[in-house]
């Protein structure tokens, strides 16, 4: 898939895999820094002040194609005035109704790493 940010093989502790959308399909969601599968769930990395929380964030996941589409929004905005830094926030995969088996496509744009 063009754009895809990370792809990771399939075993017992990881999705069968991970990618991200192309940047220009969902232009208004909330740009993350990095994302990664772990053995219980998606770890997002977003930019944060310092105060950025998981309650502040809500999520969609919708299957299409044999995969499962999730997508990262900010409920609220963050207000605090601390140094621009970055958060990671980890959903856990009951939580986001998915199973490690799922092909897991992230819909937000993600930077891609240096």
């Amino acid at each position: 898939m063009a754009g895809a940010a990370a792809s990771l093989a399939g075993c017992a502790t990881t999705p069968v895999g991970l990618t991200a959308a192309p940047a220009d399909r969902w232009p208004l969601l909330e740009t993350l820094l990095a994302a990664r599968a772990g053995a219980s769930g998606l770890t997002v990395r977003v930019r944060s002040r310092g105060c950025a929380a998981k309650a502040d964030f809500v999520f969609r996941v919708d299957r299409a194609a044999g995969h499962a589409v999730v997508a990262f929004a900010r409920r609220r905005l963050e207000i605090c005035k601390g140094a621009e830094s970055a958060a990671d926030l980890v959903f856990s995969y009951d939580e986001l109704g998915l199973t490690r088996a799922d092909r897991i496509v992230i819909a937000n744009p993600v930077i891609p790493s240096a």
